[in-house]
């Protein structure tokens, strides 16, 4: 008897140890399930994540503006990325042209807009300059300046190579354009933006561009300096030249990249343009301002040889593009000239042309001084 239920204890307590087992490694496999799924979740969860954030810091620092505090280095191309920043050049304009207003876009307080093609002038006042002219508003003879710009640069820019040779900037760097197609303008066209795609910058993208393409390593800085206040913009935009300067002392060039603004009494705004060599191809016609010393007020100390590079970037586009340029205004200006022998002040159309002229003409204005600096 004691036997027998000792033999029935043994067999019911090894069924029991069995479905104990049995249950425990249900338990196991459910547990175990649930945690390669999880290990799952965390290996494959942080992907979309990482890449949503990739995502997204990337459209962050695209979309952020760059420090606008006056004398701060806004844009620093490196030597190595020169190649991408080329290629919109080899593209052609299209992927810099904006999207116009058509004519059914027009509201009833538009503007009107007049487009003139301001021809060189002579006489006493305008030298020759190849193909196009210096009109002179300083006491210097006019036989004075023509001997002058004859004669060789006073710098000589690497082609190629890994240090910058040009520095693009804007001292009014929120001047822009009309967005109209048609010769009219909205009342806030034309004024001032601190949008970089519209404003000068958008023009200073374009000759920078060009001028890496061609080899000239060119720096190109977006700092608003006039914003938020106009006054002491001129100061603000030499503390930025300085630094560059300072930081790239192989710089030779300074281009101070403007557009001009041309009125009637009325309010007609004036477009200054080129018509180009067929349709479609209609620019913005640019004008370079020299300055020079006048013994007082404008201490410019360099005025003959920013006065030489002028005159060849002036023959240049010239040649390239006869009536493209206004004639080179040399006048009492200072416009932080004196920082190097290679220091200009570029107006790019007016406020009176839309933005793809002014586009179109930064090419052409660029295209020019490629081959300025070749001679």
């Amino acid at each position: 008897m004691r036997q027998t239920e000792r033999g029935g204890t043994e067999r019911t307590g090894q069924l029991g140890a069995f479905l104990l087992a049995l249950a425990l490694l249900l338990v196991l496999t459910v547990f175990a399930h649930r945690v390669v799924l999880g290990l799952a979740a965390v290996i494959a969860g942080p992907l979309p994540a990482a890449r949503t954030a990739l995502s997204l810091s990337r459209k962050a620092m695209q979309e952020a503006i760059p420090d606008e505090t006056p004398g701060s280095i806004a844009s620093e191309p490196a030597p190595e990325s020169a190649p991408e920043a080329a290629a919109p050049a080899n593209t052609g304009m299209e992927s810099y042209l904006a999207a116009l207003e058509a004519d059914d876009a027009r509201p009833a307080d538009a503007g009107a807009v007049q487009e003139k093609t301001y021809p060189h002038g002579s006489g006493e006042k305008y030298i020759p300059c190849g193909g196009g002219s210096i009109k002179n508003n300083t006491r210097v003879p006019a036989a004075e300046v023509a001997a002058e710009i004859t004669n060789p640069l006073p710098f000589a820019v690497e082609w190629n190579s890994p240090d910058p040779q040009i520095l693009i900037m804007h001292t009014h760097a929120t001047e822009d354009y009309r967005l109209s197609a048609g010769l009219w303008y909205r009342p806030g066209d034309g004024a001032r933006s601190t949008d970089r795609s519209i404003n000068m910058c958008a023009v200073g993208r374009v000759i920078a561009d060009t001028l890496n393409a061609a080899g000239l390593n060119t720096l190109h800085d977006e700092t608003l300096n006039d914003y938020p206040s106009y006054t002491g913009s001129y100061a603000n935009s030499r503390a930025v030249v300085q630094q560059y300067l300072e930081k790239y002392p192989s710089i030779k060039i300074v281009l101070d990249v403007h557009r001009d603004a041309i009125e009637t009494e009325s309010g007609t705004r004036m477009a200054p343009v080129w018509a180009g060599s067929g349709a479609g191809e209609q620019a913005a016609q640019v004008m370079i301002i020299c300055g020079c010393d006048n013994g007082g007020s404008v201490q410019l100390p360099n005025w003959r040889q920013n006065l030489r590079f002028a005159a060849r970037w002036e023959t240049a586009m010239e040649a390239l593009y006869p009536g493209f340029t206004r004639p080179v205004l040399f006048s009492y200006r200072f416009y932080n000239q004196d920082l190097t022998t290679g220091s200009l002040l570029i107006e790019i159309g007016g406020h009176g042309n839309n933005l793809n002229e002014a586009l179109r003409a930064g090419r052409l204005a660029a295209n020019g001084l490629v081959e300025a600096l070749r001679g």
